[in-house]
């Protein structure tokens, strides 16, 4: 069993920054590929980023390139990810939710395998 946990988020102003982490655990030797998805009331949960488990590709929603960027951390055997989330935009408002997959994450959640319990992040203008 696969645990995925998220942590931070929160309330911020416009043009503010936020970073929400996600620690997923339980497998021991397990390569997981980890991203974000997001969901805002009334749409469909969407991609933002993802990492590869080596850390060395990342890809990103059109919306958030070039203010937001994931990161990962292996030390340890734990598979930790990081979204840092910079000029924030009430736009931006949404549960973000955790991903991981047993191969790379693509722009739609067909490869997730594992979701996070999700983290509200609020963007107030």
């Amino acid at each position: 069993q696969v645990q995925v946990v998220e942590s931070g988020g929160g309330l911020v102003q416009a043009g503010g920054s936020l970073r929400v982490s996600c620690a997923a655990s339980g497998r021991t030797f397990s390569r997981f590929a980890m991203g974000w998805f997001r969901q805002a009331p009334g749409k469909d949960r969407e991609f933002v980023a993802a990492i590869t488990w080596s850390g060395g590709d990342t890809s990103y929603a059109d919306s958030v390139k070039g203010r937001y960027t994931i990161s990962r951390d292996n030390d340890n055997a734990k598979n930790t990810a990081y979204l840092q989330m910079n000029s924030l935009k009430p736009e931006d408002t949404a549960v973000y939710y955790c991903a991981v997959g047993y191969r790379r994450l693509g722009a739609t959640p067909i490869d997730v395998a594992y979701w996070g319990q999700g983290t509200q992040v609020t963007v107030s203008s």
